[in-house]
């Protein structure tokens, strides 16, 4: 496998887009209960894309999905007119013809010619436009994580079942082909009773990025647009683009931007059950600037039957075992250590089951993932990434947050989805939205 640099894995992953908040009344319009027809993506087997946010991630995205030919993108939406162009871009280049452009994801959703929906905005404005897509009949290709709380998550799902909608969540890893034998192969019980598991992200490519002032937005930019339900602040530069993910506002540091991955390809090994408490501390140890989440952090959950944690830091590419980033699983056997250049199994020197060996690494798996997601639209099947799994796992990363801004242990009920005894704790669970923006089957708005 090729490998993937910190800074082109992510440094070009400044997602945006935009919705106004137009009268209360459209958002709950009938134009967003209608139904489609399960497996007729569009005439001729096509697939009639529309897509929400071109920022770096965005474009990236746009770009795979043009690479099978039954794609073609009908509409490109951001709030940033520079972002519009750079879709419309695309388009011309992959398909010789420009789509039609918007500003407001609405305009997306009610285009009866629009069979799924790509959202790769950032993190606050993931919940709603998958929600309203759903009840508008349009499956959906949504980034991870799911979005800032988990109750978003939670409403996410409730949508995506009651709905009967094909919805990826958009971490391709899930995908890469050595990452899921690595899980088939633990869950073989070949490595013995895993107790520990442990992923991390030391990141040199994070440098600090300052104090600026707050200023007007950029021409060609609608604000208000672009905040949607999270609180209205100023315009300061760091709270937009790509920077947006280090502000509780708008996402959740590299717990979420990061973690979120991981945590995808630890669980995979392990079972689907969930973690009865987190405990997490960390601070703002390396960079001088305004961002808010921590740049080093260690969170550590308590699973049933192992232990799972997280790490991560920035301004250091030197992790465990010499690699920048990567998960281990502790098994009686030996460990197993992967990251995208392959995986190799440390035998236990007092046992002798299992040889030391080494497995490759495999293409980029962003094609595999979003060529999943188009054969579900034709079957009906649901996808690697489904929101049974992106919802757990989302779950797992936000608790992490959750633990470290309250600063203590805190006791996960996973039936009920509520912290046990810690009022505090527990709010963060749920989503606030600025009026007039109200999400659709959140237990908490």
């Amino acid at each position: 496998m090729t490998p993937v640099s910190r800074r082109t894995f992510l440094g070009q992953s400044a997602l945006t887009a935009g919705l106004a908040p137009l009268a209360l009344s459209s958002l709950t319009s009938s134009v967003f209960v209608r139904s489609a027809r399960a497996g007729e993506p569009g005439p001729n087997g096509k697939v009639r894309l529309g897509i929400i946010g071109c920022g770096g991630m965005g474009q990236g995205d746009l770009a795979c999905f043009l690479q099978n030919p039954e794609v073609d993108c009908v509409m490109v939406c951001d709030v940033d007119d520079a972002r519009i162009a750079k879709g419309v871009e695309i388009c011309q280049q992959k398909r010789g013809r420009k789509p039609d452009t918007a500003r407001d994801f609405r305009r997306v959703l009610d285009r009866k010619d629009v069979d799924a929906v790509l959202i790769a905005t950032p993190d606050h404005w993931h919940a709603l436009p998958t929600v309203l897509a759903c009840q508008a009949g349009k499956d959906v290709y949504v980034e991870k994580p799911l979005a800032t709380t988990i109750d978003e998550g939670r409403a996410m799902l409730e949508a995506a079942r009651r709905h009967q909608r094909v919805v990826q969540m958009g971490s391709q890893w899930r995908s890469c082909n050595h990452i899921v034998e690595a899980g088939e192969f633990i869950r073989s019980g070949k490595l013995g009773k895993v107790s520990i598991v442990r992923g991390w992200a030391y990141l040199d490519w994070l440098p600090s990025i300052g104090k600026p002032a707050d200023c007007p937005p950029p021409p060609g930019v609608d604000y208000d647009l672009w905040l949607g339900p999270a609180p209205e602040r100023p315009f300061n530069p760091n709270r937009f683009h790509f920077n947006f993910r280090w502000f509780w506002d708008y996402a959740g540091g590299l717990m979420t931007d990061w973690g979120v991955h991981l945590i995808n390809m630890m669980l995979m090994g392990m079972n689907r059950e969930a973690p009865r408490s987190a405990y997490s501390c960390g601070g703002k140890f390396v960079l001088d600037d305004n961002s808010e989440t921590p740049d080093s952090q260690v969170t550590v959950y308590e699973f049933p039957g192992f232990t799972l944690i997280w790490e991560h830091k920035a301004g250091l590419d030197n992790g465990l075992y010499n690699r920048s980033w990567g998960v281990e699983w502790s098994g009686t056997e030996g460990n197993i250590i992967l990251n995208d250049q392959g995986w190799e199994i440390r035998t236990e020197k007092k046992r002798a089951n299992l040889d030391n060996q080494r497995k490759p690494g495999s293409p980029d798996p962003r094609p595999a993932h979003v060529r999943d997601f188009l054969d579900c639209m034709k079957s009906r099947r649901q996808p690697v990434l489904n929101l049974d799994v992106g919802h757990h796992v989302s779950t797992v990363a936000h608790l992490g947050n959750i633990a470290y801004r309250v600063g203590r242990k805190i006791v996960w009920d996973a039936a009920a989805e509520r912290v046990e005894g810690d009022a505090q704790a527990d709010k963060l669970v749920g989503v606030r939205y600025r009026k007039p923006w109200k999400l659709p089957y959140a237990k908490r708005a």
